[in-house]
Parts: C-alpha cells; structure tokens; sequence
C-alpha cells in the first residue's frame, strides 16, 4: 500500500467513523450494542454530572440513539464491564481487565489516586474493612456514617470512602455494580475468581496492545494524541509507532497542511480508502458530552476539528463563556457549535439556555432540521418532550430553529 493522503475532512470522516460517529443508527438498539460500543470505543469514561444524562449514558446515545440506561448498569452486574483508571475511571470491557493489571500491582504510579500513607496508617482499619465485605458482602461508602465532623467535598471523603477507594484502584476491590450511580465494592475474587496473574501480559506487550487499540479506536492519530487515550505517555508513546509501521502493525498516511505523520489501524484500511477517495459521507448529527472520546483531548479536537473546547463546569459563573456543562454539536463531519442544557424531569422540560454556532458555521435549512430533530429525540429520552430554546448566537438562528421544532 503507497503511502495514503487524505484531506482534513477525511481525516475528520475517518474518526468519526472508528469512534461509530459517522452515520446515524440503522436499528433500534439492543443490549449487546451497548457493549459492542464501548468495546468500539475501548473505553467508556465516568463523569457523575447530571444536569443532563449523565456522561457515560450519553456518551452511549450519541452513538445509538434511544436506549434504556439500565443496559449499562446489567453489563457491569453481570461482568461484561468493569471499572477501573483507563481515561480517568472508566467502564471497560472484562476481557481488557489483564491490561490494567499492572496498574493495580503498582498503585503507587497512579499518583492523587492512590496513598501509600494512608495504607500504611490505617492498615488495622483496612483489614477489618476487607474482612467485613468478605463476611457480610458488598458495600457502598453510604453505608458508612460519617464521625470526624466534616463535609463531604472530593479532598473531605470519609475514612471509609478513602479507604475503599485506594483499595479500589489497588486492584483488592472491584465494583460489583451500582445503585443509582453509587458504587457497591466487592472483593475482587468474588468477581473474578478464575483470574491469575500468570495471565497478565507483559509491560511491553501491554504498552504494545494499548498503542494499537488507542490507534484502531481514533481511526486516525498523530504520534502525540495516542498516550492520552489510555493514559500510558504523555507525550511520544511507547513503542514509538514507526516501528509498528515496520511490521505492518500500523499503517502511515499524511494529512493535508499538517508536517507530522498520523498512524492508522489496519482494521480501518478499507475505511481510510474510502475516506481518501472521498467515500467516506459523515450524515451524523448528535450531541456529545464534554468527556465523549473525540473531544476529550481538547487540543486534538483543536488540531483535527477546529474546536477550541472547554468544560467551564468548574469556572465561577461569571467567568463562563458559554456555560455549566455545554454539549459539542456534531454535525455531519463538523464541529458546528455547543449548547448549554437542562433537563427539567418534573416538569417534562428540556431547557437550551444557549446554543452557540461555531463562527463560519452557515445558518441553513438542513442544519436547523437535523438539530431540531436530534434536540427532540435527545429530549423525550430524557422524559422531557418539551423543548425551550432560550437564547441563540447568532440570534437569527433560534427562530429556524424554532420553527424545525414546531
């Protein structure tokens, strides 16, 4: 195969396409989609944040339109899934979990999400909580009454909630499943009891396997974009991808106007085919959450997108541009613009505080269409069929846009 060139849309196409972005849901979603997304994906990241759907539910939408949460929930239940640092923490496929292995054996790399002092000062306190679960069952950090005094913030965690974190990210415990998005932890050999070490890949052949399944779910990768995506460099990965070229692991192509290589799976060599010959038609329209993959890293979502992003969830709300928890706009291959939303399930209401186009993103028909159609399907699987459009920029779009809703 001669060295592939593809445009900046293509590029973009070919993404979009590995990340199952492309297209819009042919069937209505069962269950096993569900996994087969995140498997896709390789990673399915969890934020708690619910002034909409909560990030990884979302994140699940966007690729497969309406569907029950609770699917989620079932696979990690019933050992489809677990959870554990990927992309931050993440619900991963089961059959990944020896790849984290090392992680767990080392917690102590795993920096703020592990104290080597806080096990040492509490082991007595830490035994008596293991040997709890073990003879009472799984727990959740609620049913553990606070006694120091203090608040609940994320550095005020009570001692029992640190405790089982750090045993969490140690590998001792795992989530066995959640109840209203709260985790419940269980011994790891009581979710895992076949597992053995001895089956535990290599460093090297871990650092390799997370390269090519970084590279296989981008689609397309500069050399700088791969470390993020499981979190294994941050910056040149390891081995460094020339190499893979050299045994046909990976294949090499140039994007238009860019000096660096990017690097693409072989399982997508048909696919970059049809995006250099211009084959490729993104037709998508979909919200995605600030912690979707292709906007994650938000300095490749700006080289690939064009899309200067950031959440501003964590800014005083004076300093925000846009908003708590703005949603990016995808729309048929494009960036197009974000909106700031919340859904009011008492009252069935879907509220736009503001929606903002990207600049040179063109007001037309089939945009106000599409929008309009994904804002109502994205609003009655909230259980909130009413929509209200506060506020557009530009200010000539929320009439097309109302009207499309009407």
């Amino acid at each position: 195969m001669n060295t592939l060139h593809l445009s900046l849309p293509a590029a973009r196409a070919l993404q979009l396409a590995a990340q199952g972005l492309l297209n819009p849901p042919r069937k209505k979603a069962v269950k096993q989609d569900v996994l087969d997304v995140i498997r896709q994906m390789g990673v399915l990241q969890i934020d708690t944040i619910h002034v909409v759907a909560r990030s990884p539910y979302l994140v699940l939408w966007s690729r497969l339109g309406s569907y029950p949460q609770a699917w989620l929930d079932e696979l990690l239940a019933e050992r489809h899934l677990f959870e554990y640092w990927a992309h931050e923490a993440s619900f991963l496929p089961i059959e990944d979990y020896g790849l984290y292995r090392h992680r767990m054996i080392d917690p102590g790399s795993m920096g703020w999400k592990y104290s080597e002092k806080w096990m040492s000062e509490h082991g007595a306190t830490i035994e008596k909580l293991l040997a709890h679960i073990r003879d009472h069952g799984p727990v959740r950090s609620a049913d553990f009454k606070r006694t120091d005094g203090k608040g609940g913030g994320w550095w005020e965690w009570k001692p029992e909630k640190r405790s089982l974190e750090v045993l969490f990210t140690a590998g001792r415990l795992m989530i066995a499943r959640r109840h209203n998005f709260h985790r419940i932890y269980d011994l790891a050999e009581r979710i895992l009891p076949d597992w053995d070490d001895t089956r535990m890949p290599s460093h090297a052949e871990t650092h390799r396997t997370l390269l090519l399944k970084a590279v296989q779910a981008l689609g397309v990768a500069k050399a700088s974009w791969i470390g993020d995506y499981f979190r294994t460099a941050k910056s040149r990965p390891t081995p460094d991808p020339e190499s893979l070229v050299g045994d046909g692991s990976l294949i090499k192509a140039t994007v238009e106007g860019w000096d660096q290589p990017v690097y693409i799976h072989p399982a997508h060599r048909e696919l970059a085919l049809a995006a250099a010959d211009g084959r490729l038609k993104p037709s998508m329209t979909s919200l995605l959450s600030p912690f979707d993959p292709v906007v994650w890293d938000r300095k490749r979502a700006l080289e690939l997108f064009d899309f200067d992003y950031r959440l501003e969830c964590y800014t005083p709300e004076a300093k925000r541009n846009y908003g708590y928890f703005t949603l990016p706009i995808l729309h048929r291959g494009v960036l197009a613009g974000r909106l700031d939303a919340k859904a009011h399930r008492s009252d069935g209401v879907f509220e736009v505080k503001a929606l903002y186009l990207e600049a040179g993103t063109r007001q037309t028909q089939r945009l106000a269409t599409d929008l309009a159609a994904t804002l109502q399907r994205f609003a009655d699987w909230h259980g909130t069929p009413r929509v209200v459009v506060e506020k557009c920029d530009p200010r000539a779009f929320r009439p097309m846009l109302k009207a499309a809703l009407a």
